[in-house]
């Protein structure tokens, strides 16, 4: 009898605790479920220890609920906020580099084209050079006079700026001086034939030698009364030349015709200038000349004639030689190119570089803004 009513009073008793667990909702499938959600919080927890996270503390325990508190929220954006003004200012610093090497890469450019510039200026463009050599004389110069109807009444050496005194003026003296008759036709449209008298001109710079002309012309035929002159380099060049009549032509053609007038003493000062060039040498005579009105003292019948004289005469004993010198210098060029291009180079260089330092920098903000996106998610 007792055995009975213990297994009863046992089995009444399951019963309740049966009917508690019912009363209560759960089933007697909890505890697995319980387990399996705390494998799966484990799981996650350890993936979340696999991804690396700047922003969360070693000693940061995750919730099981997967939230995030206040001061965690704080700190990513605090942390996000602070990687972003990094970037920023290295890109704007790039950004103002950049700009700097674009700027000296136009000055370099501006540069290398003024110094280009400057090169073919001064090639095209040589400068002079003039320099004085001292003598004690000079090659006899030619003195080509064209008399046309006039008529030479005298010619003579003096020397040391001594004239004397004219001894009946107007009627044909005794002469001194070396003269050459050349007939030729000139160089020019419609000349006709020219008479030329050319003079072997004065030499003995240092003694002040001159030659003294003088000329009469009947002065009633004609208007204005003057007699032509031209002066050439070396008297000996027409002595030798087997063509006398080219020779004049081409003088005539290089050089320029000047006059005297009637009724006055012309003094022609002459000097000497040599010019240089590239390929060519060049002699030509510059002149400067004063003029005094002759005293006529003849009879009044003997005035109808013109007189005219003339004198010729070295100014000083300096020969002005004339040299153009090229000022350019290509060394001095190509080293400045060199240093022009060598920048642009670096610049070139320099920019990218930058530019494949920004994309990098570019690349890498992504993936780690990827990389925290995947994580909140």
């Amino acid at each position: 009898m007792l055995r009975k009513e213990r297994t009863s009073s046992y089995q009444q008793f399951i019963d309740e605790d049966e009917d508690e667990d019912e009363g209560n909702g759960q089933s007697p499938d909890f505890l697995d479920d319980a387990t399996d959600d705390l494998e799966h919080d484990e799981l996650d927890d350890l993936n979340n220890l696999d991804e690396p996270n700047e922003f969360i503390k070693p000693n940061e325990q995750h919730k099981p609920n997967g939230s995030v508190t206040q001061a965690e929220e704080d700190i990513r954006t605090s942390g996000l906020s602070m990687r972003f003004s990094k970037t920023c200012l290295k890109n704007v610093f790039t950004v103002v580099l950049i700009f700097i090497y674009l700027l000296l890469t136009a000055v370099a450019a501006f540069l290398a084209y003024q110094t280009i510039s400057d090169f073919f200026q001064k090639l095209h463009n040589p400068v002079m050079s003039v320099t004085y050599d001292e003598v004690d004389s000079f090659p006899p110069p030619g003195i080509v006079v064209f008399p046309g109807r006039a008529q030479l009444l005298s010619c003579r050496h003096h020397n040391h700026d001594y004239i004397p005194p004219l001894v009946d003026p107007g009627k044909p003296q005794e002469s001194d001086c070396e003269i050459l008759n050349v007939t030729y036709i000139g160089p020019f449209k419609n000349e006709t034939e020219k008479k030329a008298m050319v003079v072997r001109g004065p030499s003995d710079v240092k003694n002040k030698e001159l030659i003294f002309m003088q000329f009469s012309h009947n002065e009633t035929e004609e208007d204005f009364s003057a007699i032509s002159y031209m002066l050439f380099a070396n008297f000996s060049d027409l002595k030798n030349s087997a063509n006398k009549s080219k020779f004049m032509r081409q003088c005539e053609r290089n050089h320029s015709i000047r006059s005297f007038s009637g009724g006055f003493r012309t003094w022609v000062k002459m000097s000497l200038v040599k010019t240089s060039g590239r390929n060519t040498q060049a002699v030509e005579f510059r002149e400067e000349s004063a003029v005094v009105k002759f005293n006529d003292k003849r009879p009044q019948s003997e005035r109808t004639n013109q007189l005219f004289f003339a004198v010729f005469e070295w100014r000083d004993p300096f020969v002005q030689e004339i040299r153009l010198i090229v000022t350019a210098n290509a060394w001095n060029s190509v080293a400045i190119l060199c240093g022009v291009f060598m920048a642009l180079f670096k610049a070139a260089n320099f920019a990218k570089l930058a530019i494949q330092w920004i994309i990098k920098m570019r690349k890498r903000h992504l993936r780690n803004k990827l990389r925290e996106l995947n994580q909140m998610t």
